[in-house]
């Protein structure tokens, strides 16, 4: 028998509107503790399908944007307003519909033709502009996350050395076989965050929480097991049948 523990919180709810509302729910208060302690919010934002009724939910919240920094933790390696954008889907859920200034928004540079500068440059921007660090590396506020089918997180694939890196925050990520190529986070800076928060919807995504939430496994094989070495709270909102509920 596999042992599990769940590192973290686990919020398991029977419908993906519940997860959207119980994870804005848990980002809100991520953003409004920051302000009240520090005056400012960084929040790093992913893509896909899953977060972004979330993004709606809190887009319709009483927050200050002015004093809230969006970064990303990953992108294609698209023109912004290409529908494969994360930066696209999270405009047109969340931005669209707040008002905050254009400098407090950090988008990831996919388009750009070299993408090891684009990392190399993201990097820097997270250093000038994240005030909180510990151990020399920004701690962002809050980093929304979510599971691929196949275990992956950010931008960290099943068998890449990009699990792997230490020396670098952010890191250009090669295209393969069906999948263009993409600028991530790597684990340094996602392990710093001081609150995360991990929507997963779908049985098809049960396997894969089965092996992140295993007590032993190899972190090459199923990336997200990163969230295992993760120093700030953690919450999981998940739906039923991802949880293998129903």
């Amino acid at each position: 028998m596999v042992t599990k523990v769940v590192p973290g919180m686990l919020i398991a709810t029977p419908t993906a509107e519940q997860v959207a509302r119980e994870a804005c729910a848990r980002m809100k208060r991520a953003i409004h503790d920051a302000i009240k302690e520090r005056g400012s919010a960084t929040i790093a934002l992913s893509g896909g399908n899953s977060p972004l009724d979330a993004y709606r939910c809190l887009a319709a919240q009483s927050i200050d944007w002015n004093k809230v920094q969006i970064y990303w933790v990953d992108e294609r390696a698209v023109p912004p307003d290409d529908e494969r954008s994360n930066y696209a889907g999270a405009k047109r859920a969340l931005l669209d519909a707040i008002t905050i200034p254009a400098a407090n928004v950090h988008r990831m540079h996919g388009q750009h033709s070299d993408l090891a500068k684009a990392a190399e440059d993201y990097e820097t921007e997270l250093r000038d502009t994240v005030k909180a660090h510990v151990a020399g590396i920004p701690a962002l506020d809050l980093v929304v996350l979510g599971i691929g089918d196949d275990g992956h997180t950010a931008s960290l694939f099943p068998g890449e050395d990009t699990v792997d890196i230490t020396d670098r925050l952010v890191a250009a990520v090669p295209a393969r076989s069906g999948r263009e190529a993409r600028l991530t986070l790597t684990a340094p800076v996602l392990e710093n965050a001081k609150a995360s928060v991990i929507i997963v919807i779908g049985k098809s995504k049960h396997d894969a929480l089965e092996r992140v939430w295993s007590t032993s496994g190899d972190v090459k094989e199923t990336p997200a097991r990163i969230v295992r070495g993760f120093r700030g709270a953690i919450t999981w909102v998940i739906d039923r049948a991802a949880g293998g509920m129903g």
